[in-house]
């Protein structure tokens, strides 16, 4: 009797040391996934702050909690069993798959760099009125977070399909625990940060203006009030060099991969940011492309919209 219960917590043991073991696999497997999205990353975190201007400070952590639930549907329900199966049942896809998405990470920077240089951005959508009754707010907020979501869906899957790229060669069910890993993972780092750029503006107001504290407290509330608009422009120039680069790299790699083997070789020949620079450089030209062959369709979509209106 006691002999069984030894063997069976023995057995219990190997298990749970095996169990150890895939989860310290498949963690470590998800963080090099993950790492491989941070431009995206970076870009999610650096759009969603703008579907939260507009309201009151009092729903602006409620609106960011419907957008995280609102994300975590879009990766668990749809995107991640979407690339499990294109990679167990047609792997061949993902190199496309990529691709696509690096053609529209690209389009996305290029259009930015676009912007900066040529001082046009893009309109702002209106801001609810100031007598607009509880329903019109209502609607209002439904309509923001609504379109946060869709815009979160299309960065999910560009996350998911980079982050399942690093994982082909590995077990099914490795996959499947290190991209629900990099789910989770990518889902609270983003919309924790945009949750803390959020508020930041009020945390500094409430240092500046609380009764009792010191100065140094009242001099740093000042100071993060003013310079919470230039760091949001800091974040979304880090967010469009990183979406160029990881557009960049991932159009190389594929390049390499279908014969074409020259920007890895230019990459070699450039000492330290070799990588880098014509990773860059590929995600620029690449997103002058498609900006060229986008301009009809936007154009004429843009025609379309007013007559309608």
């Amino acid at each position: 009797m006691s002999t069984g219960l030894l063997a069976l917590l023995d057995d219990v043991v190997a298990l749970a040391k095996k169990a150890a073991i895939v989860l310290d696999d498949t963690v470590a497997l998800s963080a090099k996934a993950g790492a491989k999205s941070i431009g995206v990353v970076a870009d999610d975190a650096a759009v969603t702050p703008k579907y939260i201007v507009g309201f009151a400070a009092s729903r602006e952590l409620p609106i960011i909690w419907q957008i995280t639930l609102g994300s975590l549907r879009n990766k668990f329900l749809f995107v991640v069993p979407l690339v499990l199966a294109l990679g167990w049942f047609a792997p061949w896809v993902i190199t496309p798959l990529l691709v696509l998405g690096a053609l529209y990470l690209s389009f996305e920077g290029f259009e930015k760099v676009h912007e900066w240089l040529t001082g046009h951005h893009e309109e702002e959508s209106a801001l609810i009125r100031e007598d607009a009754t509880p329903e019109e707010l209502a609607a209002f907020e439904r309509q923001r977070v609504s379109s946060a979501i869709r815009t979160d869906l299309i960065l999910s899957g560009e996350i998911m399909v980079i982050a399942y790229s690093q994982m082909l060669e590995q077990p099914f069910t490795y996959q499947v625990i290190a991209l629900s890993l990099v789910a989770l993972g990518i889902t609270a780092l983003v919309y924790g940060v945009v949750a803390i750029i959020v508020k930041m503006d009020d945390f500094g107001l409430w240092l500046a203006t609380r009764e009792g504290n010191a100065e140094a407290l009242r001099a740093l509330g000042r100071g993060i009030v003013r310079t919470m608009p230039g760091f949001l422009k800091f974040l979304s120039v880090i967010g469009t060099i990183a979406m160029l680069w990881v557009a960049g790299g991932i159009i190389m790699h594929a390049l390499a991969e279908y014969g074409i083997h020259a920007p890895e070789e230019w990459a070699h020949l450039i000492p330290y940011a070799g990588g880098i620079l014509v990773s860059l450089l590929l995600g620029l030209i690449a997103g002058f492309i498609v900006w060229l062959l986008a301009i009809p369709v936007l154009k004429l979509a843009s025609r379309k919209s007013r007559q309608a209106h």
